[in-house]
């Protein structure tokens, strides 16, 4: 009876599904109204503004958790649960389009929230602002698509473009897993650390927990010898002692300051949670690096902010798991391109490494290739003894380093001493070269390389200055075919 007199806005909405066709029609709540139907079964077609790290929750399920919002109201999180992690959302970025199917409402207190129940609710998510298609880039294995979703696709999206949602999704800040170029946004984050450059600038780094996305490259790979790709952007690299004072896991973004705050002289000390104003991101060499600007502002936050917790709720759900050492959006499942020999070595990250307490260790990393020298296939031999000689750019969320892949390592790397044209399509994969790209262009055409499991082995050329002449090495590691 009472969800009668709720009517169109709750339970299943009015849902008609065709038994015999794959399609069906469904109501869609507006977020504003779907707050009002704690108790029953809603369906939402809306712009995700928010969503956490996956973890394990605390009975035998993955978890996530994601707010859907649209032109009603700034919406609420929806709690997804799943036996495995390749079964929950895997958004691509903020501001995606969502459609999910009877999720149950409930509130805790006092706030309200959706709750997804893998035995009958389903979701498909789209991409958004950018997206031209209307196929789903992830459903739910029991999605069912509606008739007429592609006209809210491109209603959806057309507001998007058109700026509609920019003060609702500005009113919740990114994560650094979420920040793009060309886009003004606020950041919650904990300031690691404050120094003023050389050329009297102030710069800060600052953490979430979270990773910035894999970026694309574009460096001309012939001019790699004479010019390297950076390792890092600092115009005097950190000391080991303050890169030790650094979290293991997640990025530390540095951000140039473009004018004088005076909240700069509270912050030197680190440790404090800061809301970063009307921040903007660039991509020099590849890297993230943000911009504070004359109309930026910083606000100081307590640890009891709701975006503090959140921020450090998740962090600890992180490194709780299995896979804290995984960059955020690698899977085995997608890009177990390599296998490895030497499994019983722990997994790090690169600057677990570059601070380890030892400089001569052994770890396993996820990395990706950012450049190589030599690049090309014909050339990776030497004329001096015919084997392989191969230095990488290899970076992860965390750090960059160059490896050397020589010798014996290297025929077992790459599978035997190849044929120059299978050789080179070994190469291309490593560094995210398009199959249709022609040699030609390979060289500084858009890259965008593979996440690859590796085993690395850091050492010294001179025993007496360990620290100053620490070098890396990959061994044990084996492209797959």
């Amino acid at each position: 009876m009472a969800e009668r007199l709720l009517g169109f806005r709750c339970s299943e909405n009015r849902r008609v599904e065709s038994m015999s066709g794959p399609s069906a029609e469904y109501f869609y709540t507006p977020t504003a109204d779907a707050r009002k139907c704690i108790g029953f079964k809603v369906n939402l077609f809306g712009i995700i503004t928010d969503f956490s790290v996956s973890v394990k929750s605390r009975g035998s399920d993955y978890f996530i958790s994601l707010k859907v919002s649209d032109e009603s109201s700034p919406g609420f999180f929806v709690n997804f649960f799943a036996e495995v992690p390749f079964k929950l959302p895997h958004i691509k970025e903020m501001g995606d389009i969502i459609i999910v199917h009877r999720v149950v409402m409930r509130v805790y207190n006092e706030k309200v929230y959706g709750c997804y129940d893998k035995r009958f609710s389903s979701f498909a998510l789209f991409e958004g602002r950018s997206g031209e298609g209307f196929n789903a880039y992830q459903t739910s294995a029991n999605y069912h698509p509606m008739d007429n979703q592609n006209d809210r696709l491109s209603h959806l999206r057309k507001r998007l473009l058109a700026h509609k949602f920019d003060t609702v999704m500005k009113s919740y800040p990114l994560r650094l897993k979420s920040i793009k170029t060309e886009t003004v946004f606020d950041l919650v984050c904990k300031v690691l650390h404050v120094c003023e450059t050389s050329v009297g600038q102030w710069m800060i780094y600052v953490w979430d927990g979270t990773d910035t996305p894999p970026v694309t490259f574009r460096k001309d790979l012939n001019t790699e010898g004479e010019n390297p790709s950076p390792l890092h952007l600092d115009t005097v690299p950190l000391s080991r002692e303050v890169l030790k004072t650094f979290p293991c896991i997640g990025t530390v973004l540095r951000i140039v300051v473009k004018k004088y705050f005076e909240e700069i002289p509270q912050m030197l000390e680190g440790g404090c949670w800061v809301k970063l104003c009307n921040l903007t991101c660039e991509l020099p060499y590849g890297i993230w690096r943000g911009l504070l600007h004359v109309s930026s502002e910083v606000h100081f936050l307590s640890d009891e902010d709701e975006y503090v917790k959140r921020n450090i709720r998740d962090f600890e759900g992180r490194i709780s798991c299995e896979a804290r050492c995984h960059p955020l959006t690698y899977s085995p499942r997608v890009f177990c391109i390599t296998g490895t020999t030497d499994t019983e070595l722990p997994f790090a990250t690169l600057i677990s490494s570059l601070t380890h307490a030892k400089v001569e260790h052994r770890f396993r990393s996820i990395v990706r290739v950012v450049s190589a020298h030599p690049w090309k296939a014909d050339q990776l031999r030497s004329t001096v003894d015919g084997h392989y000689r191969i230095k990488l750019t290899l970076e992860d969320p965390t750090a960059r380093i160059r490896a050397v892949i020589i010798g014996a390592d290297a025929e077992v790397f790459f599978g035997g001493y190849l044929e120059t044209d299978v050789l080179l399509t070994k190469l291309r994969m490593i560094l995210g070269i398009k199959d249709y790209v022609g040699e030609t262009r390979a060289a500084y055409c858009v890259r965008d390389p593979p996440w690859l499991s590796v085993v690395l082995a850091s050492y010294c050329l001179d025993k007496d200055n360990p620290l100053e002449s620490r070098r890396y090495k990959i061994f044990a590691t084996t492209l797959l075919d």
